[in-house]
């Protein structure tokens, strides 16, 4: 569950830190898709996971800054300037992936913690590789640095009211370009995980809307790290009952089982979004709106 998980979970802790920010990435699936192509493309030449997820992270960013460049340069929409990246990494890595297609790479080896691997029934938990370790170390980053840190604070002040942190003196502009390329980054991350690690082979279409539920867990999340975390996790058990049930011999078409982790996502979507309060309360009140100095 947490290695299916850490896909969603990279992505929508970098959604979050952009549109923390206030920006809306709607490019999520791209640049993962960008980002995986890269990485797989490194590891598959023997250049190794370090070095395929640096490449895979600073490609992803790469791209995420022309999206900044154009909606914080030129206030650009973001809805459609977002769409616009996420159709471009799709087909970059459609390219790149075009004589990849169908091969394997060599996953990482999975690292036990001592005891606590040998517990009974949920001692599996403590039995991932080092990407899934990380990721959950991230997770307590983010949520310390926007809970406790100045940088947290900044952040969501530029998210907040833009011009009132112009105003004492912070570079709004500058602030959501390094939320985006961040954000960038960990998508690239995501897609990287998902490519060379959580699945090590390379298909076309491979990220399979995994940047659009990370971008709806934000939602789902109410921008709060924390519930982001059980989302993912949800998200990544909802996507291994497909496995589980086609392992038990259920008669249940395979179409369907595929469709659950979106049918779960538009379900929750539709719940969060009933509670107004909620939303109101944890939203970011200048998300989407272009900043004029």
């Amino acid at each position: 569950m947490l290695a299916a998980a850490t896909p969603f979970l990279l992505a929508a802790l970098g959604e979050l830190v952009a549109e923390r920010a206030g920006v809306l990435n709607l490019g999520v699936e791209g640049l993962m898709a960008f980002g995986a192509v890269i990485a797989f493309i490194i590891v598959y030449h023997g250049g190794g996971h370090f070095l395929a997820f640096i490449a895979g992270g600073l490609g992803a960013a790469l791209l995420s800054l022309i999206f900044a460049v154009i909606v914080l340069g030129f206030n650009a929409n973001q809805v459609a300037t977002g769409l616009a990246i996420g159709i471009l990494g799709q087909g970059l890595s459609a390219l790149f992936g075009k004589s990849y297609e169908s091969l394997t790479v060599r996953a990482l080896p999975k690292i036990a913690i001592p005891g606590l691997s040998e517990i009974p029934v949920i001692g599996g938990l403590f039995v991932q590789d080092i990407v899934v370790w990380l990721s959950l170390a991230a997770t307590i980053a983010i949520w310390a640095m926007f809970a406790y840190s100045k940088v947290g604070l900044i952040i969501r002040a530029v998210g907040e009211n833009p011009k009132a942190a112009h105003a004492i003196g912070y570079p709004v502009i500058a602030i959501r370009f390094a939320a985006v390329a961040f954000g960038g980054m960990l998508a690239g991350f995501a897609g990287a995980y998902a490519a060379t690690i959580y699945t090590p082979l390379w298909a076309d279409g491979m990220i399979a809307g995994r940047g659009w539920i990370a971008i709806a867990l934000v939602v789902f999340g109410t921008w709060l790290t924390g519930r982001i975390f059980l989302g993912a996790c949800l998200f990544g058990a909802v996507s291994l009952m497909g496995l589980a049930a086609q392992a038990t011999g259920l008669d249940v078409p395979s179409q369907l089982l595929a469709c659950l982790p979106y049918l779960v996502t538009i379900i929750v979507l539709g719940i969060i979004s009933a509670d107004r309060r909620l939303l109101k309360l944890n939203g970011i009140a200048s998300l989407g709106e272009p900043f004029e100095r």
